[in-house]
């Protein structure tokens, strides 16, 4: 034995040291990731909690009116944010009916939904909407325009003047109400959180506000 004490050397304390604050720093990082900086009151707002129907994802709902410009405005970069959502989530589009005068254009996408051309056609019936100024709340306009982007007319027809369409207009009156859906577009998270186009500065900041409310579903989820 010498006279040297037993203990850790300063420089393997010091190296612990560092490597201990690495460690916290790394757990740290996605901490301060999944903070949520959208205000309740003022980015979004609650509502009466409703039912999600797609299972274990968490739901986003896109509540939209193709005549409505700002709908228009965040459409490219919603479709583009699609594309790259996180995989636990799911989108689902609800088409907007405040006024009777709405309920063509619902009827335009639920014709799509039902013959399986909504990815196709979804941007090109705003496109021509608000850039080709089509009347699309007349039937015989909206049967020119099916024919014109390749869908044959009796599908279209028999799809437009269906059932299956008529009550899915009724339900999405229905949702419009039960979602306090008050302007467009406007977007529900998990089936509680509400962000609209007119609670943020611009239209495309929803889509940060809608990323933040995923991850405040997810905590309330994990709780």
């Amino acid at each position: 034995m010498t006279g040297r004490t037993m203990g850790i050397d300063p420089l393997v304390s010091v190296a612990r040291g560092c490597l201990a604050l690495i460690a916290i720093a790394g757990l740290a990082g996605p901490v301060f990731a999944q903070e949520v900086r959208a205000r309740q009151n003022v980015e979004y707002r609650l509502i009466e909690p409703q039912k999600p129907e797609t299972g274990d994802a968490i739901e986003v709902i896109d509540f939209f009116w193709y005549g409505c410009p700002y709908c228009n405005e965040l459409q490219p970069a919603l479709e583009d944010w699609i594309k790259h959502k996180p995989a636990d989530v799911a989108l689902r589009r609800i088409p907007v009916i405040l006024r009777d005068t709405w309920a063509p254009h619902a009827r335009i996408y639920y014709t799509l939904e039902l013959l399986g051309e909504v990815e196709r056609l979804h941007l090109k019936v705003y496109h021509s909407y608000h850039v080709e100024e089509l009347h699309m709340s007349k039937p015989d306009v909206m049967e020119q325009w099916a024919v014109k982007n390749g869908i044959e007319r009796a599908k279209w027809l028999d799809a437009y003047h269906s059932p299956e369409v008529d009550a899915k207009i009724a339900r999405a009156q229905r949702l419009t109400k039960a979602y306090d859906v008050q302007g467009t577009p406007s977007l529900v998270v998990d089936g509680r959180y509400l962000t609209s186009s007119s609670m943020t500065p611009a239209v495309r900041g929803v889509i940060p506000v809608v990323e933040d409310l995923i991850r405040l579903a997810r905590q309330n989820r994990g709780k």
